[in-house]
Formats: structure tokens, C-alpha cells, sequence
């Protein structure tokens, strides 16, 4: 989907966090439903008012928000770890994020938050890495530290772990896939203390949420989000690396490789990567020389001139059941699902989020979606 520059539509005051939590974490509202929801309304508040009126003409029955007293518990976990919320949309926000489609409404970080700010590189790869692999990832993020870079990556065991062992003094941010309270893997609980002093824990997920496997996709694409450039170290050609990757590339990311012998499975998802087309890494001197192309402009997650609103407006009768029939269970690109509706923007989308909030629709990084498997009844 065609980007454009955004900024926050309303200014709520601090002690309405508990309406921007309340609404991030309500069944079904993504990070595309979230922004639409508040660029419509004007505030989460609003916007929590109007969520089963959303889900019911979208064919969904008994809607409900998230509780109140489970935020409040959220909110106490967070005071309790020392974690602060950064909402989309405010100066807090790391800029680079805030470019990503389905950047997160809201973060929770622990440490140094003007890490967030500074330009940064993402190293990633295999947990099961090589010697010579987590060499090279020590290298690289140590040149990277030096050179001013900080380094993002997600914890884990392997690459991730040398990449941030090596940029602990430079500084280095962290990206969890659960609660920011709930350490993954135990192996990295040595080095978990240090980035939450010295670099930044982040993450987008309730505290106390301990990680799942579908989880990881949406931490990979909040480290690509963070970074100017990503780099694989070793990945194999079905690993969650390769996945940052291509998630990168969608956010207009530069995408580098460590190449590997064509022997070790370990390097095929790098291989293939050089491939299709992305840099050839021997050094950080490589990934500087990349940096020198353009991010892009900033933007801060909101629509620059959202529309007045001013109540539910009727939408076409068949405009609900035209989108379900243009989805499938195949993720589709939201901006060519418009093209085919023929109708005006704003009306697909709003359509869209009622979808969403009724549980038919699934949706994806990039900006896909898809069909759910199992509509509710």
C-alpha cells in the first residue's frame, strides 16, 4: 500500500492511557483497525464507544472491548518492571517504526529509550549457528557499534545473542516477542539484565505474555521496522531470519547477507537472498557503505488530514460481503482489495476494520489480508 506522511490526529491527555490500552488490546483490533478507529473518532475513548456498532455490521454478535481491570493489572505489571508505554503518534516514538503500515499502537521499553532514536542496524540469524557464524555476527556489531550504529535483534539464542553481547557498550535494543517481564530464552538471562539497563528491552506484547510461535513474526517485523538496514548472518532457507528479511524488504529496508558455502544448510536462506538481489556482506564496512541510501521521510503512524467524523455512516449493503468474496484464505495486498471494490477508500477501509472486528478477516505484516479459517457464527 501507497504510504503517505501521518501525524497524530488527536492530543489525549496523559491519564487516558488506560482508553489507548483498552482499545490496542480489544479482540480483534489490530495495528490497522487501531489507526483507523482513532483517526475516525478522534480519540481511543471515542473510539472504544463505537467498537460494537463496527463489529455488528460487520456480522459479529456480543462484542466486547477489553476489561478495564485487565489493563489496570497490565499497567501495574508494567510500574512493578519499571516498563514505559510509548504511544504511536508521540515524539517518544521511535521515527523509523513509525513508517511501518502496521506500526504498533503502542511499545513497552525498559532502559535506555534514546536508543530508539539513533540510526540502527538489525543482525540476524540461525540460533543453531556456526562458530564461524557468530564470529561474523560479532564482528559485524562490534564494527556497527563503533561506527555509531545501534544494533537490533530479538534475543534469541545464537547470532542474536552475539550480536548484542558485542554491542552492549555501544548500545542495543532488544526486541521480545512476549511480555518484556517474561525472559526467552533462559540461556540469555546473563546478558537480559544488562540491555535492560544499558540498551533497551522492547516490546509490543501485554506484560507477562509468555511467547508463541505466532508471536515471532510480529517481533521480526518491529525489528526491521526499527532499522535502516537488515543483516542476515546465517539462515536457513525456512528460518524466521529469512522472514525479517522479506518482512524489510516490504517496509523499503536495505537487505544484506553474509555469504556461506553452498554445503552448509545453515547459509542457504543468506545464498539465496544474494540471489535474488541483496548486498554481499564481508564487513561492517559494507553495511556503512549501504547506509548512505535514503531512509526515506519520517512520519509518526497517523493520517496527516483525517476525514471529519461525525457518527456511523451507512455503507453500501453489499459492500461487507463483496470484500469477504474478494478474500481468501491466501493473504491479498489491503490497497489492491480497495482497487477491486470499487468503492471510495474510506468506506473499504471502514469495511474492512468492521471485517476485522467480527473476526472474518485475519491480517498480516506488509499490510496483507486474509480470509479467517473459521468465521464465527
Amino acid at each position: 500500500m501507497t504510504q503517505a506522511s501521518l501525524t497524530l490526529p488527536v492530543a489525549e491527555p496523559p491519564d487516558d492511557l488506560k482508553s489507548w490500552l483498552r482499545l490496542a488490546r480489544s479482540p480483534r483490533v489490530g495495528t490497522a483497525t487501531f489507526r483507523m478507529l482513532v483517526e475516525r473518532y478522534g480519540s481511543a475513548r471515542e473510539a472504544l464507544r463505537a467498537l460494537p456498532d463496527h463489529a455488528a455490521r460487520g456480522g459479529g454478535r456480543g462484542y466486547a472491548a477489553a476489561p478495564l481491570d485487565r489493563v489496570e493489572r497490565e499497567l501495574e505489571l508494567a510500574d512493578r518492571f519499571g516498563a514505559v508505554p510509548i504511544r504511536l503518534g508521540t515524539p517518544d516514538y521511535p521515527g523509523a517504526l513509525a513508517q511501518v503500515a502496521d506500526a504498533p499502537p503502542l511499545l513497552w521499553a525498559r532502559g535506555r529509550r534514546d536508543l530508539l532514536h539513533r540510526s540502527t542496524v538489525a543482525l540476524v540469524g540461525a540460533r543453531n549457528a556456526s562458530a564461524l557464524g557468530l564470529r561474523m555476527a560479532e564482528m559485524l556489531s562490534s564494527g556497527l557499534s563503533t561506527a555509531g550504529q545501534v544494533i537490533a535483534s530479538g534475543l534469541a539464542r545464537g547470532v542474536d545473542r552475539a550480536a548484542h553481547l558485542a554491542a552492549l557498550d555501544g548500545g542495543t535494543v532488544a526486541v521480545l516477542a512476549g511480555g518484556i517481564d517474561h525472559l526467552y530464552p533462559q540461556q540469555n538471562a546473563d546478558i537480559y539484565g544488562r540491555i535492560g539497563e544499558d540498551g533497551v528491552l522492547l516490546s509490543e506484547a501485554p506484560m507477562g505474555l509468555q511467547p508463541l510461535a505466532r508471536h515471532f513474526p510480529k517481533r521480526n517485523r518491529i525489528i526491521a521496522g526499527l532499522s535502516a538496514a537488515v543483516v542476515c548472518v546465517e539462515a536457513a532457507e525456512r528460518s524466521g531470519s529469512l522472514i525479517t528479511a522479506r518482512v524489510a524488504l516490504e517496509q523499503g529496508r536495505e537487505v544484506l547477507a553474509v555469504p556461506g558455502s553452498p554445503l552448509d544448510a545453515r547459509a542457504a536462506g543468506c545464498n539465496a537472498l544474494i540471489r535474488d538481489g541483496a548486498t554481499l556482506v564481508r564487513s561492517a564496512e559494507d553495511v556503512l557503505e549501504a547506509l548512505e541510501l535514503p531512509l526515506g521521510p519520517s512520519r509518526s503512524g497517523f493520517s496527516e488530514a483525517p476525514a471529519p467524523w461525525t457518527g456511523p455512516e451507512p455503507l453500501p449493503d453489499h459492500l461487507h460481503q463483496m470484500l469477504l468474496g474478494l478474500i481468501s484464505s491466501a493473504p491479498v495486498p489491503e490497497d489492491q482489495l480497495i482497487r477491486h471494490a470499487g468503492a471510495a477508500p474510506e468506506q473499504a477501509l471502514a469495511a474492512l476494520a468492521d471485517l476485522d472486528l467480527a473476526g472474518q478477516i485475519l491480517r498480516h505484516p506488509g499490510g496483507l489480508v486474509s480470509r479467517a479459517v473459521a468465521p464465527p457464527t
